[in-house]
This record gives C-alpha cells, sequence and structure tokens, in this order.
C-alpha cells in the first residue's frame, strides 16, 4: 500500500538517542586522546632515557677504567641504556669517525691485527676483513672481550693496529694508550679519533700539540693529523722501531668529559 501523504517517515534513533554521526564524533575525540596521551608517554619516556644516558656518560668520564667496569658488572643493563644514548647523539653526527677508520683499515693489507679499545657495537670488527680483537666494559656478543682496556689479555708486541674511536673516556686514559704501546708491534699503528671539543683551550679543552707530545714521548711518532671534520679530530701514530728503555715521566694533559646537552 502507498503511504498516505502528509506522514512523516522519521528515522529510528538508537535507544540511548545518540545519532551515528554523533557516535563517530566521540570515537574520534577518545582515539585523538589516546594518540595524545601515547605521544606523550613516548616523549617522557624518550626524556627519561636520555637523562639516564647523560648521567652514565658522566660518570664513564669521571671515573676510572677499572671503576666503570665494576660500575657496569653491578648492572650489566646500564651498559644497553647507555648504547641506545649513545647511538641517538652519533644519528645528529653528518659522518662517523668509525667509517673513516674502516676506510683506513680497508686501505692497508687485510692481514694487519687489529685491537679496537672500546669497540661499542663491534661495528669496525663486522666491516674489515682483518683479525679484530674487540675489547669493552660488557658485551652479550661473544666475539667481544670484556676487559678492563688498560688490561687486556694480548700478548706483547702482538697487534698491527690499535684504535680508540671515540674510547678515551677513563680519568686514566693514559694507561689505556700506555696498555696499546704494549701490545703493538714495533711501526705499529696507533689511531685515534676524539670529540673536538676536548682539544679546544679556549673550551677547557686539552692544547692538542701538548697531548701528541706525551704520546710520542711514550714511544711513538706522530704521522698524520685531520683537524678538518668539525665533530671530531683523528691522529695518527706510529710506533717507534727502537724503544727508549728509559721512558721520563710524561706530562699528560687532562681531557675535559664530553657530557651532552639536552635535546
Amino acid at each position: 500500500m502507498e503511504a498516505k501523504k502528509g506522514v512523516n517517515r522519521k528515522r529510528r534513533t538508537p535507544q540511548n538517542g545518540e545519532s551515528q554521526t554523533e557516535k563517530k564524533r566521540k570515537h574520534k575525540e577518545v582515539d585523538g586522546k589516546s594518540k595524545s596521551s601515547s605521544s606523550f608517554l613516548d616523549k617522557m619516556r624518550a626524556r627519561l632515557s636520555g637523562g639516564h644516558f647523560r648521567m652514565i656518560n658522566e660518570k664513564l668520564y669521571t671515573c676510572t677504567g677499572s671503576e666503570a667496569l665494576s660500575y657496569f658488572e653491578e648492572d650489566p643493563a646500564l651498559f644497553n641504556v647507555y648504547h641506545a644514548g649513545y647511538q641517538e647523539q652519533m644519528s645528529h653526527w653528518p659522518q662517523q669517525p668509525v667509517n673513516i677508520i674502516i676506510k683506513w683499515l680497508k686501505d692497508h693489507s687485510p692481514s694487519l691485527i687489529v685491537a679496537d679499545f672500546g669497540c661499542g657495537d663491534g661495528r669496525l670488527a663486522r666491516n674489515v676483513k682483518n683479525k679484530v680483537f674487540s675489547f669493552d666494559l660488557v658485551s652479550s656478543d661473544p666475539s667481544v672481550i670484556v676487559c678492563d682496556m688498560s688490561n687486556t689479555p694480548l700478548e706483547p708486541s702482538s697487534i698491527d693496529v690499535a684504535v680508540f674511536c671515540l674510547s678515551l673516556m677513563g680519568t686514566n686514559f693514559s694507561n689505556y694508550l700506555q696498555e696499546a704501546h704494549r701490545v703493538l708491534k714495533p711501526c705499529g699503528w696507533l689511531l685515534i679519533a676524539e670529540v673536538k671539543s676536548r682539544f679546544d683551550p679556549s673550551t677547557g679543552g686539552a692544547e692538542p700539540n701538548r697531548f701528541s707530545k706525551a704520546i710520542c714521548k711514550l714511544g711513538f711518532t706522530l704521522e698524520s693529523k685531520d683537524f678538518s671534520n668539525k665533530m671530531f679530530i683523528l691522529l695518527y701514530f706510529k710506533k717507534k722501531e727502537k724503544q727508549n728503555s728509559k721512558v721520563k715521566e710524561i706530562d699528560w694533559p687532562e681531557l675535559k668529559p664530553c657530557l651532552y646537552k639536552r635535546r
């Protein structure tokens, strides 16, 4: 039967009186609040993680290597927190010093035996054909040797290249360099990459020439240096073939801590 004229056909509304449009609007509001809350929590976690990284970083720059080793032995999880923060900081650098060192090694003989002091995630060993002994304070990677870098298990005069890539962190960094000197063969290479601000006397950093002279007194010659990068410097030393049996006391300059600012 045809509907009677003049009779309005109204849509049935849900029992609660809400239209579908109203329901969709409320769902969007809830979703928006949920996403906003999630974003806020993510930001808070990032800030807490960043703050934890800066605390650990300052600790490593202001204690000895043996103290740092004990610190991570008590709570190995802190090492993961540190390296996650470190990688985040490195992501802002236009160039990574480890990549320059990798290229240097690839330009030399793959038969050279390398010691990577403070290897981090072991990137250097994974990207070269050389035999690499990787050292750090903590690692879940079985290829990394956990130790204080001033006391490695390497034999004297057994290494061709010693690498310190942003790893001269302890207050006793000179002991690390002495250990590198011990394990390097005569004419072996010592490669150092360090944060540039640590060698800026105008901001409390060490005078670069004084630092280089101290290493030379240890029994090295400075072969070349590269200060062209705005973030880090590169120093290339070679162990002298003939060593002076009477090494005078070395006046090591203080290397200021590299403390990262909150972003």
